[in-house]
């Protein structure tokens, strides 16, 4: 979407990659930010519940697309990891991060595969985002299965926190598509100034 909007205006090769990677830096610190608000304001129970790194990392592909909404998945966990860790708390823990670079690459290349037909018609995003949720979530619960003698929880464990993440999955299904709509209608406006 974002990038049919640049070629629209016209916008130089180097230009693309300069918006895009401003995109990235803005989403990846959204990403980082929001966990750190959620937990301050509901503790750790607040984060498994309200998801709230996915929301950037969702916005991230069904705007940019899947390559570079799949670096805004990767480095989203990694950059908090590298931050929380020097301040003492590392989010996601050692253990997780792996998992949660794998569950987030896939919900960004997932939503990031409809950003056509999100740039065609809005009311793309919703299914993009519901089936990038669906995908990642399932990503992460089958890696949980695979590796669960290595790694401190279990598919179980994993299930229960997809439970209790329901509400978060739910109201970003909803937030995140509104987001991207409005997103796309402001960038239709600016195309139509031109």
């Amino acid at each position: 979407m974002l990038e049919n909007a640049l070629t629209f205006n016209r916008a130089l090769y180097g230009q693309k990659i300069t918006y895009k990677a401003l995109m990235s830096a803005l989403l990846i610190t959204l990403a980082v930010i929001l966990p750190q608000l959620v937990h301050l304001a509901l503790g750790q129970p607040g984060g498994v519940q309200w998801l709230p790194m996915y929301l950037p990392v969702l916005i991230g592909g069904c705007l940019m697309g899947a390559k570079w909404g799949a670096a805004v998945g990767m480095l989203s966990p990694i950059v908090s990891f590298i931050i929380t860790s020097a301040m003492g708390n590392p989010m996601p823990t050692a253990q997780r991060l792996p998992f949660m670079i794998a569950e987030l690459s896939v919900f960004a290349v997932v939503s990031g595969l409809f950003t056509k037909k999100i740039s065609d018609n809005g009311l793309w995003a919703f299914p993009a985002v519901i089936l990038a949720q669906l995908c990642g979530r399932g990503i992460f619960l089958g890696l949980a299965a695979v590796f669960q003698n290595f790694v401190p929880f279990t598919p179980q464990i994993i299930l229960g926190q997809i439970q209790t993440g329901f509400i978060g999955l739910a109201v970003q299904a909803v937030l995140a598509p509104l987001i991207i709509t409005a997103l796309r209608s402001l960038m239709i406006k600016d195309n139509e100034n031109d």
